[in-house]
């Protein structure tokens, strides 16, 4: 081989061999990871460890005007009773105060028949009840002391039994000695038409015919006889 081969080969030999190295050293450094794009801020900042709503959260809009109590049927809020046996009791409101007295005519335990209309010009005291109502049976000796002090001044008391026998509304008229007429609802449409539910149930009704006072629940004395005065104008009515 002549010098200017030998010399040839050699260069070839190193630029070969330079190749290599490159090589290497390239296969050698790991590719760069491309960084993660930066991420969308949250929609809720955290504050304290609660995230604070966002605007979107909040109402658009406040209320144009607060909400109006239920009325009664005759147009005032009802108000609710206490229903404590003996004890001073509320009257309500939720009765047809003010308004005529719903039609009722009913049987008459013993025979004969309670009609409501009939009674036009008397102070009419009506408590709808059923004989295992313990109110009811609470308040029966009251409702006789009432009915044979003002019966004078034109007071009539009448209790209405919901949905029971005759017989077995006599058997507890007998054992209380009640001084006054009951009527048997046994088709419960008398109290419907009055609404007279969550027995016993009481209203008063003035001479002319016009609900003037009711009460709900197991009632004392007092409202007894606030119910009264309510419907003898004019007479001193006492617990």
């Amino acid at each position: 081989m002549g010098p200017r081969l030998s010399v040839f080969a050699g260069l070839v030999a190193g630029v070969l061999v330079a190749l290599g190295v490159l090589a290497a050293v390239i296969l050698a450094v790991p590719a760069s990871v491309p960084a993660p794009p930066p991420s969308a801020s949250p929609s809720a900042a955290v504050i304290g460890g609660s995230p604070s709503p966002s605007p979107s959260a909040s109402p658009s809009a406040s209320p144009s005007a607060s909400a109006s109590p239920i009325a009664s049927p005759s147009g005032s809020p009802a108000t609710a009773p206490s229903g404590s046996p003996g004890g001073s009791g509320s009257v309500t409101a939720n009765f047809h105060l003010g308004q005529a007295a719903p039609a009722l005519t009913v049987s008459q335990v013993g025979g004969g028949t309670i009609d409501l209309a009939a009674l036009k010009g008397k102070a009419v005291w009506i408590n709808f009840m059923q004989t295992t109502c313990p109110p009811c049976i609470d308040e029966f000796p009251r409702m006789n002391g009432f009915a044979a002090r003002y019966a004078d001044a034109g007071l009539v008391v009448i209790a209405i039994d919901i949905r029971e026998d005759e017989g077995t509304v006599a058997e507890f008229a007998l054992r209380l000695n009640a001084t006054f007429p009951l009527g048997l609802d046994t088709s419960g449409a008398a109290q419907q038409a009055w609404g007279a539910y969550g027995l016993p149930v009481h209203y008063w009704i003035d001479k002319t015919g016009i609900v003037r006072e009711g009460a709900l629940g197991g009632i004392g004395p007092d409202v007894m006889a606030r119910g009264v005065a309510a419907i003898l104008p004019g007479v001193t009515v006492t617990p």
